[in-house]
């Protein structure tokens, strides 16, 4: 293991944003601070393999999440005539029923739900998250 120093299969806790950074993900300090004291409240320790995986899956799970997430929002933007994130709830209901794998009226009511303002305006940014949320 590179940073395995010592070889003793483990990583200095101070390794870990290097380490994860290293594996293609980019967490911030902050966020590295808070996996760490999960695993290591002093931070005088050691990590090893089996304590480190669940905090790359915890990452790696985040980035896929965001990626899929901003690929979606991405693909709402091109609606947004006006820039302002904000796309026609009538517009996105023909998307939603017409294009690609059709929804029924009703589970595009309860998919939109909430969602719409007094002007038949969505925000699609809170959209994505409100479907990619459950």
């Amino acid at each position: 293991m590179l940073f395995d120093r010592r070889g003793d299969g483990k990583i200095d806790s101070a390794q870990l944003g290097e380490v994860l950074r290293s594996l293609g993900l980019n967490p911030t300090q902050a966020e590295v601070h808070k996996a760490l004291n999960e695993v290591d409240p002093s931070g005088s320790k050691r990590i090893s393999f089996e304590e480190f995986l669940p905090i790359f899956h915890s990452f790696g799970q985040r980035k896929a999440s965001k990626s899929t997430n901003e690929g979606f929002v991405d693909g709402l933007r091109v609606f947004d005539r006006e820039g302002n994130g904000q796309v026609s709830a009538a517009e996105l209901r023909h998307v939603l029923t017409g294009l690609g794998e059709k929804m029924t009226e009703e589970e595009v009511d309860l998919l939109l739900s909430g969602l719409e303002d007094n002007q038949g305006q969505i925000n699609y940014e809170e959209f994505v998250k409100t479907v990619m949320s459950g």
